[in-house]
């Protein structure tokens, strides 16, 4: 399988268990490429750290290692590196941007600036346009080709990126699929948990 071909389906399908087994393997490869030493290639400092905290959010630490524990931020880096195309890998990062952009409209400042409570805020809306934009596809008559607007959202692609990324790291894989991500406004029994970095920069 060709790695454009593990790109589209990972980021046109709406839930990971329908990922072919084939494909968790290979991204389960991805982790042994890592570098002993973070060395980010499409990610720069900031990005990187801005990867890292939505990372952590979407699956904080709790008695179990978080995204950031299990690297998922370098494992990001690598798969928009080397398994992105052109177009992918500037939409995403565009996507990334425009998460700044938003806090610096809402807030004043950049999301990684911001504390907790904020971070929260802004993340929570984002999830809410997506659960939109999720009713939206279901409208629509090429709903099942899963490739409409939800699909196609930089919030839809760093929650699948990060979940895959995670529950393919050996610590993840050790872990029951019994995690909170950030919950869209249905989902009224899954509250965020503050990510312990996000609550020592609010103190």
């Amino acid at each position: 399988m060709q790695r454009r071909e593990v790109v589209r389906l990972l980021l046109g399908t709406a839930a990971l268990p329908l990922l072919p087994k084939e494909v968790f393997a290979l991204l389960s490869q991805v982790h042994s490429e890592l570098p002993a030493v973070a060395a980010p290639k499409t990610l720069n400092p900031h990005q990187d750290a801005t990867v890292t905290t939505i990372a952590e959010w979407i699956i904080p630490q709790t008695e179990t290692p978080g995204a950031k524990a299990v690297r998922v931020n370098e494992f990001i880096d690598l798969i928009l590196t080397e398994w992105y195309d052109d177009e992918d890998r500037a939409s995403f990062l565009a996507g990334l941007a425009n998460v700044d952009t938003q806090s610096r409209d809402l807030f004043g400042k950049d999301f990684v600036d911001c504390p907790a409570t904020q971070q929260k805020q802004l993340l929570n809306e984002l999830d809410e346009e997506l659960t939109e934009l999720r009713q939206s596809d279901l409208h629509s008559p090429h709903r099942r080709r899963m490739t409409g607007p939800a699909h196609q959202s930089f919030f839809y692609a760093i929650k699948q990126l990060t979940l895959v990324g995670y529950f393919t790291s050996e610590e993840g894989a050790k872990q029951a699929l019994h995690y909170e991500v950030i919950p869209s406004k249905h989902i009224q029994c899954a509250p965020i948990e503050e990510p312990e970095a996000a609550k020592t920069n609010a103190g």
